[in-house]
């Protein structure tokens, strides 16, 4: 079996090892890899981004399945390309998405299908002073995120108003993370231990991954600004047995009824 990975981080090394270990002997291709894959599989230099390249590189090698990691081609739109194209591929289309590409799209989404979530409020990039009246009457800690994908950074805790406000001006007037920030979610901070929830799901039903606890600020000691993350672990002790279905029945599952009721089921890997 030949399979297709697609990505570049310590994410696809995990994928790639993991596949390495199968009893199958998969034949591995990873686009465009890392010193990491390079041991496991082939690295092949086409960027993660490079739609048609990933397409011709499939097809060119007769893949069998392809197993895209990083969000910017999902959002892209890659997946409906395979899957116009007729080629097996694991993740969800450009419109399911949606889900991570945007957080103001998700948001809303929670709060349609009433899934639990943090109060907030979305604000579009002419919106600056309205913003700012929304920030001073909540007042803080609050959350100022960026909508769109911004490799993990696009989040920024804020302690004091003085720290929100500065956010605030950097995405909606000073052009940090571009059209990343066309809309700014503010969000109420949430106190307690985060841990990730995964799931496989083929759009209706789902089977649970292990949990995991993501190590995200750049400083030690779990301070300075968020990355895409500085190391993780799993299972997650945090999420017991009850917490995890409670997680089941209040979130995974009303998401995946609410996205194949809008019309985009969503098939592949969510968290």
């Amino acid at each position: 079996m030949r399979i297709l990975i697609v990505g570049s981080g310590g994410r696809e090394h995990a994928l790639a090892w993991g596949l390495a270990q199968s009893p199958e002997h998969p034949e591995l291709f990873i686009a465009p890899g890392n010193a990491g894959t390079e041991r496991l599989g082939q690295n092949v230099p086409v960027a993660a981004d490079d739609l048609d390249g990933l397409l011709a590189l499939a097809r060119e090698h007769g893949v069998d399945l392809t197993i895209v990691g990083p969000e910017q081609p999902l959002v892209a739109g890659l997946v409906d390309r395979f899957v116009a194209a007729g080629l097996p591929v694991v993740g969800p289309t450009a419109a399911a998405a949606r889900l991570e590409g945007s957080k103001a799209f998700a948001k809303a989404f929670m709060q349609r299908h009433h899934i639990p979530t943090a109060p907030f409020r979305t604000f579009g990039r002419g919106e600056h002073a309205q913003a700012v009246a929304y920030l001073e009457e909540v007042g803080a800690p609050v959350v100022v995120k960026a909508s769109g994908l911004a490799a993990g950074k696009g989040a920024v805790v804020c302690a004091t108003e003085a720290e929100a406000r500065e956010a605030l001006d950097a995405m909606m007037r000073d052009g940090q993370f571009g059209a990343a920030a066309d809309e700014v979610v503010i969000e109420a901070f949430m106190e307690g231990e985060e841990a990730s929830v995964f799931v496989l799901s083929d759009g209706k039903d789902y089977v649970l991954l292990p949990t995991a606890q993501d190590h995200k600020r750049v400083g030690e000691g779990d301070t300075g600004p968020n990355t895409g993350g500085m190391g993780a672990y799993a299972p997650a002790p945090v999420v017991t047995e009850e917490v995890l279905a409670r997680v089941c029945r209040e979130i995974v599952e009303p998401t995946l009824a609410g996205m194949a009721a809008e019309g985009h089921p969503y098939r592949g890997i969510l968290y």
